[in-house]
C-alpha cells in the first residue's frame, strides 16, 4: 500500500519533519530526508498495526496534490 507523506524542512532544529495525512497523528522526523522517510515508514507500519489489532480498516490514501497560496504581509 502507498501513501503520500509530506516533508517539511524543521527550521528551528534543522533536520526534516515526515507527516502522512491520511493518517492522522502518525508524524516522525529525521536529520536527513531519507532518514526522515525511513522514520515515517516505520511510524506507518505502527499505526497500521495497532489499527489492525483493533480490527479497523487501514485508511485510504488519495492521490497528493501539492498547492501553493500567496498571502499579503
Amino acid at each position: 500500500m502507498r501513501y503520500p507523506i509530506i516533508l517539511t524542512p524543521d527550521l528551528e532544529e534543522g533536520g526534516f519533519v515526515a507527516e502522512c495525512p491520511a493518517i492522522p497523528g502518525c508524524v516522525s522526523e529525521g536529520d536527513t530526508v531519507e532518514e526522515a522517510i525511513e522514520n515515517i515508514r516505520e511510524a506507518i507500519e505502527g499505526c497500521l498495526a495497532v489499527l489492525r489489532e483493533k480490527g479497523e480498516a487501514p485508511p485510504r490514501a488519495g492521490d497528493p496534490l501539492l498547492a501553493t497560496v500567496e498571502v499579503g504581509g
